[in-house]
């Protein structure tokens, strides 16, 4: 029920410019977000770096309502690209494409995603396109075959867990080796679409984890590359320790070297973990966002963990 809620807080106009008045809100959200500028984002993704782990960079965005802001966004991730080829920092880029116009148009948006990875490709940096919500699956797909059949093939996807056609989905993507971001899901769904209990989250989220790992091994193997922009194909996006000694245990079990099967955890969240399996040898990456257009995300990250709420709301009284 709390989670319910604070997922339509996230999308709810109103609720947005109160708390965004809040200038306690923001501090708040700095924990999850790295800062406001693309600078402090890249200067964030350094010190990741120095600890061992690589990043992919995500601008904050979604939903925009006209043709103008969706190109707009394009010109920033542009500009993310050459930033992250002049620096030389260990990064991808992941985006959404209803930030990129979907929501509005779809040959827009796949316009602008192409000129977004084809740039990317100069540099050899590769673009993870972000999941939503359950509606905007299958144009999300779509996309990516697209620009993968025009011999793009530094684009991938996340598959959400709690939807239960991401089975399909994923045999479907592992034919031929798209790279996906396996994480378990952050918007409200109903449960014709998705497994409404946490039990039978989990239970998907490690058949999928498995099916990538198989894909990974008959894909070669394929290591996350040494400088940080191209992730191995099995990503495992999670925070849960049962679900990442499941991926562990099952990697060793059928023989995927642990170079080839990536962590990807969020930024703010979990470090100490990050830090166990960075040294353990494995790659990790951080999901570094960053950005004015903070308040759904951060409302996500609260709706994921109520811990997070409860220390939101008792600072909140203290002002």
């Amino acid at each position: 029920m709390l989670r319910a809620l604070l997922l339509y807080f996230s999308q709810a106009r109103w609720a947005r410019r109160l708390v965004t008045q809040w200038g306690f809100a923001r501090r708040a959200a700095s924990r999850f977000v790295a800062g406001e500028t693309l600078g402090e984002a890249l200067d964030a993704i350094a010190v990741l770096n120095r600890r061992g782990m690589h990043a992919t960079l995500d601008h904050l965005g979604e939903h925009v309502d006209h043709a103008e802001a969706a190109r707009a966004a394009t010109q920033d991730y542009l500009e993310i690209l050459e930033r992250i080829c002049s620096s030389g920092v260990r990064s991808n880029a992941s985006l959404k494409l209803t930030q990129l116009g979907l929501a509005l148009d779809y040959e827009l948006c796949l316009g602008n995603l192409r000129q977004i990875v084809r740039k990317a490709s100069t540099c050899g940096i590769f673009v993870r396109i972000d999941m939503e919500d359950s509606p905007t699956v299958d144009r999300t797909l779509a996309i990516c075959h697209e620009l993968q059949s025009e011999g793009l093939a530094n684009v991938g996807v996340v598959i959400q867990a709690y939807l239960y056609r991401s089975q399909a989905d994923v045999a479907s993507l592992a034919i031929n080796g798209t790279r996906i971001r396996l994480c378990k899901g952050a918007y409200m769904e109903p449960a014709a679409v998705a497994f409404p209990k946490k039990s039978e989250v989990d239970n998907s989220y490690d058949r999928l984890a498995s099916m990538l790992i198989d894909a990974a091994l008959r894909h070669g193997s394929e290591p996350s590359s040494p400088d940080g922009r191209v992730p191995a194909l099995a990503a495992i996006a999670t925070h849960d320790p049962k679900r990442i000694d499941f991926a562990r245990q099952y990697a060793e079990r059928v023989g995927l070297p642990r170079p080839a099967l990536e962590f990807q955890m969020l930024y703010g969240i979990r470090s100490d973990l990050q830090q166990l399996l960075a040294d353990e040898g494995y790659p990790v990456r951080v999901y570094v966002p960053y950005g004015s257009e903070w308040y759904p995300y951060y409302v996500r990250r609260l709706a994921e963990r109520p811990a997070n709420l409860w220390w939101f709301l008792k600072n909140l009284v203290r002002g």
